[in-house]
């Protein structure tokens, strides 16, 4: 079993569930009381969000660097970054050490693929949808991504950042997400990327008619197949 290198704390809430997913995807094919050899370095996500809110990307790769050697160091065999968005420093990341990254873009293409699908709607925080670091990943592996109007993507990305960051959950929210959901369908969505990591706290496969790609859960479950050779 390859030792996983997570890094966490963007936001923590859904960190947790890569951690459950993990050590529930082990367990369940080792069997006995197996859990995952992982590494968790759980930083504050304040720092990174006013690098984010500043566009300080520089300053946010740096210290998402330092962390990743620092789990280098203690003996991870491989990375995942457990958020979509810190996705657009991983060029900076990679630079700072000798293993892998296991980026969550791939992960999920390559579910999308199987699925059989060629036309998916993305929700994510307004930098995953707005800029091209996440789309181009996906769509250069023949998959065409569309994403919401400019007022969608601005709600969207208020309830990530306001509530379910916060361990909020709120039926509202859910109730336009779905919305929003179904008009992605009406527009020729196929399925729909959850492309932030808290967004399957929120909504469930039940809440769509069209299959919902939630991207902590694919990672996760990659990040298996990856520690245990299973890719």
């Amino acid at each position: 079993m390859k030792t996983i290198g997570l890094i966490g704390g963007m936001s923590w809430e859904s960190t947790a569930e890569y951690y459950r997913k993990i050590n529930e995807e082990v367990k369940n094919r080792l069997g006995g009381l197996h859990s995952a050899e992982c590494l968790l370095y759980s930083i504050d996500f304040e720092e990174i969000e006013r690098c984010q809110a500043a566009g300080d990307w520089e300053s946010a790769g740096k210290i998402l660097g330092n962390v990743a050697g620092s789990l280098e160091k203690a003996g991870a065999d491989f990375l995942v970054i457990c958020t979509n968005t810190m996705h657009k420093v991983t060029n900076d990341i990679q630079k700072k050490i000798n293993i892998p990254i296991l980026h969550i873009a791939d992960a999920t293409a390559f579910q999308i693929h199987k699925s059989k699908i060629k036309n998916v709607g993305l929700l994510g925080t307004k930098y995953t949808m707005e800029q091209d670091f996440y789309k181009s990943r996906i769509e250069s592996q023949g998959i065409h991504v569309f994403v919401p109007d400019k007022e969608d993507r601005e709600r969207i990305n208020q309830v990530i950042y306001e509530e379910l960051c916060l361990g909020e959950i709120k039926q509202s929210s859910k109730d336009y997400y779905k919305e929003v959901i179904n008009r992605l369908v009406a527009s020729g969505a196929e399925g729909i990327i959850l492309g932030c990591t808290e967004i399957g706290l929120l909504v469930k496969p039940k809440d769509s008619e069209v299959p919902l790609f939630d991207t902590a859960l694919i990672h996760a479950t990659e990040a298996v197949n990856m520690s245990l050779g299973d890719t």
